[in-house]
């Protein structure tokens, strides 16, 4: 029996999904095959409507050889092991006479552990009660969730937080789970034998497709410590977010809650002078945050300099002390250990980072008002850390339906750490990037409407004329409106704003969970739903619920960010144009994400309004137009309103 093509396997997976085969498809999966079978690394952008996933599965599963797939969102994980790698696989089966298997896996914070489940939480001295099932009132939510997830434990399989619905809050979940390094060891453990990490990890050995999130991929490649099942083929879908995921897993902090909490841990467990020593160190710790101003520290202050030396020091002490002192009155010793070595080697670990002051990190104070100050760490860039972990030992492909920014890749490229396209050298990872379209007439869907009159909007302080804009296109499209703000605070002024004005429903994010949002959002075509950066990924309302996407400005990182103006200032001393590299890199791939909410199937319709005059009139405007969907481009309000009356009329006349 011949191989089957790839157009036939195509063919197979796409009409067992339900899908209909589009040409940019078809362009993507015989690049990825291509990729894989030349060992090369493939940027691949793919509008909304490709259907990448089955463009990137089906040459996959036809290599043969171990795929991981790495995705930003949870949506699209369960898409991929719910939805599509069943349904292909099935349908490939007879072709390639094999049947691939698959499975996922997460970082261990992800899974229930059984033992924390059934001994508790190792006691801590502010909570004074040692099983936190008696501790929590059954009456309150957070028993009530503990006693629930109790019940879930015999029944789930694969104990994955996310198959847990409803889903209960970061602090009922801490109860009953631990990271990989508070983890006692499946050889350790009692029960280890049923752990569900474990579990995930040796499914994780046997199948041919692993689907992963970018956190794991990250800790995969910075902590050296394989977490990932060798593989041949790395596919990152999501790519424009897989920067950030990475300096969040790079990025150390310290609060002095958290070091309190290291010490309460290990005092019992520790002798005196180790314990007072530490103890010490975190009360001058507490003192100086306590002062703490929000911003980057370019120098270590003299005070922090020796505070932390202090705590390092301290913390040192203390992890060669866990080994030696036992306290009998410790119920379950490995694990009250384990959580403490876990907690103070971080403190150390930090502590020591900053210290050493590194030329590639920025270090910096925040402040929060519920949590108080922490002290962070974050790496300088993460481009080097990429091209020497992603792009050395296996076959790459990126993707993403916003890759290409100011029409072309290099951008996106340079962030990953490569150099830009074609460019010869031993070190050099060699890439292509290939467009494939999308299958959308956006000239003739969308509108991209830049409200040009306007004033160009300050750093604080009330946009009146903002305000008056929105809601004259709020009313001309007949509610149907998705508001993307640049703060939360822009948010609940604009809903609070239009809720006064206006008769029609204001969802704000934040006052329901998105998931409620969004539904009652696409329910009704009258309401508006209003939030921030955040919600940009996570919204899919096809048809005519969405038909008015709003920006209120170019979202641009703050002037205060330390982490993003440091990027800048290094771009600008090496010669570079740090502006256009981070500040404008770093807007075009929220407002092309943000811009993308709009058209989701071919028969929507309607407009992108930017109530930001600097999109047409200033010098970067074209570069962040470019970096949209090839909309219709014009700064004539009248127009726009006539055109959003027209689509809200269609809309009511076909009953929507």
């Amino acid at each position: 029996m011949t191989k089957p093509s790839l157009p036939e396997l195509l063919h197979a997976a796409v009409t067992a999904v339900g899908g209909v085969e589009r040409p940019g498809q078809v362009t993507m999966a015989e690049a990825v095959a291509e990729a894989v079978d030349d060992n090369a690394h493939l940027l691949v952008q793919a509008g909304t409507g490709t259907g990448k996933s089955l463009g990137y599965l089906v040459p996959a599963l036809a290599h043969g050889e171990r795929v991981v797939v790495a995705t930003a969102t949870l949506a699209l994980q369960r898409q991929l092991v719910e939805r599509d790698l069943p349904r292909t696989v099935d349908a490939l089966h007879p072709l390639l006479r094999r049947r691939p298997e698959f499975a996922m896996l997460k970082g261990r914070s992800n899974y229930l552990c059984l033992h924390r489940l059934h001994e508790g939480v190792p006691q801590e001295e502010e909570d004074g009660l040692f099983d936190q099932f008696e501790a929590a009132a059954p009456t309150s939510k957070l028993g009530q969730d503990l006693l629930r997830m109790r019940d879930w434990a015999d029944e789930t399989e694969t104990g994955d937080r996310d198959d847990l619905t409803p889903g209960v809050s970061d602090r009922a979940w801490a109860q009953v789970s631990v990271s990989s390094r508070e983890c006692l060891g499946a050889t350790k453990c009692a029960y280890g034998a049923e752990c569900f990490a474990e579990a995930a990890r040796e499914r994780a050995k046997l199948a041919d497709v692993v689907v992963t999130n970018h956190a794991l991929l990250a800790i995969d490649a910075i902590e050296g410590a394989p977490v990932l099942p060798q593989h041949e083929m790395l596919i990152v879908d999501e790519a424009h977010e897989l920067v950030s995921r990475v300096t969040g897993v790079a990025t150390g902090e310290l609060t002095p809650g958290q070091v309190n909490r290291a010490v309460r841990r290990a005092a019992k467990l520790v002798n005196e002078k180790a314990a007072d020593s530490l103890q010490t160190a975190a009360e001058t710790f507490e003192r100086l945050m306590e002062l703490a101003l929000p911003g980057r520290l370019e120098e270590l202050p003299e005070d922090l300099g020796y505070a932390l030396m202090a705590l390092r020091d301290a913390a040192r002490t203390v992890i060669s002390a866990l080994g030696s002192t036992r306290d009998k009155s410790v119920q379950d010793e490995d694990a009250v250990r384990k959580q403490a070595l876990a907690s103070v080697e971080n403190i150390h670990d930090v502590a020591e980072r900053i210290t050493q002051g590194s030329e590639y990190d920025v270090v910096w104070y925040e402040r929060h008002d519920r949590f108080g100050a922490s002290l962070r760490v974050a790496p300088l860039s993460v481009s080097g850390l990429l091209r020497e972990k992603l792009f050395a030992e296996r076959s790459v492909v990126l993707t993403s339906a916003t890759l290409k920014l100011g029409g072309d890749f290099n951008g996106v490229g340079a962030s990953l750490g490569l150099a830009p396209e074609g460019t010869e050298g031993e070190d050099v990872p060699q890439w292509k990037g290939l467009d494939v379209g999308s299958p959308f007439d956006y000239p003739k869907q969308g509108i991209l409407y830049v409200a040009r009159h306007l004033a160009t909007p300050g750093r604080e302080g009330s946009r009146g004329d903002m305000m008056d804009e929105l809601a004259d296109l709020v009313e001309a499209a007949g509610g149907r409106t998705l508001g993307l703000f640049s703060s939360m605070r822009a948010a609940q002024a604009a809903a609070e704003e239009l809720r006064g004005r206006l008769d029609k429903p204001i969802l704000l994010q934040g006052e329901e969970t998105l998931g409620e949002l969004i539904k009652t959002f696409a329910a009704d075509p009258e309401t508006c739903l209003f939030g921030t950066l955040s919600l940009w990924q996570g919204v899919d309302v096809p048809g005519a619920s969405c038909q008015l996407v709003v920006m209120d400005r170019i979202p641009f990182p703050r002037p205060d960010d330390p982490l993003m103006s440091a990027r800048q200032k290094a771009v600008e001393e090496g010669g570079g144009n740090g502006f256009m590299a981070v500040a404008a890199t770093h807007a075009a791939l929220l407002m092309a994400q943000g811009a993308g909410r709009l058209v989701r199937a071919t028969g929507d319709r309607g407009v992108v309004a930017v109530l930001d005059p600097r999109l047409a009139n200033a010098r970067y405007g074209s570069y962040l137009r470019a970096s949209l969907p090839d909309f219709w481009y014009t700064t004539d309000r009248n127009q726009v309103r006539r055109s959003l009356a027209t689509i809200d009329a269609a809309a009511k006349a076909d009953g929507k």
